[in-house]
């Protein structure tokens, strides 16, 4: 059997180590394994967006890891290397602020932050977009006013990389809001 080129072999870990952080926990449908997001956020990343840098995409299969399990920066770090460890970080909110507070820091985190970090943000906002027909109408319209205000933020310090994944979701986020 061939040897897996390193780029495959690092999504394919970051694949691993997401399906088990977040094993035990289910999306707010009720029933869908909480993994099928990162995993989509990835696919929509790599599909939609024509991201290929394995660092890139294994960004996006971890991205909740630390907010939402007991992963944290040293565990990424030591499993896969400074830039996903960073940009996992920085794509994480700080729950033990208030709400507004977090909210306030965390798009000045996004405004500092790289293209790379930008793309997954984009490729995340796309995922609960398509996923948004799974919860209740007013979660729909509160979720579709943070995405607006998320992308309006992000458009303000958007790293030119991230240019055309922008054009995409926010079209993205105009054709679910005319849906109601």
């Amino acid at each position: 059997m061939p040897a897996l080129p390193d780029q495959f072999s690092l999504v394919l870990q970051a694949t691993a180590f997401a399906a088990r952080a977040h094993r035990h926990q289910i999306r707010k449908d009720a029933r869908t394994p909480y993994v099928s997001h990162p995993f989509r956020v990835c696919m929509i990343l790599r599909e939609l967006l024509g991201v290929a840098d394995p660092e890139c995409l294994a960004t996006a299969l971890l991205h909740d890891t630390i907010e939402d399990t007991t992963t944290d920066y040293d565990d990424l770090l030591a499993t896969f290397g400074p830039n996903v460890a960073r940009w996992v970080a920085l794509l994480t909110k700080d729950k033990r602020m208030e709400e507004d507070a977090r909210e306030e820091a965390y798009f000045a985190t996004l405004a500092q932050s790289e293209w790379q970090v930008h793309l997954c943000k984009l490729a995340d906002i796309a995922d609960n977009l398509y996923d948004s027909d799974s919860i209740s109408p007013l979660d729909r319209r509160r979720y579709l006013m943070r995405s607006r205000q998320c992308l309006l933020r992000m458009n303000e310090s958007l790293q030119p990389e991230a240019r055309h994944a922008f054009n995409i979701v926010l079209r993205l986020l105009e054709e679910r809001e005319a849906l109601g």
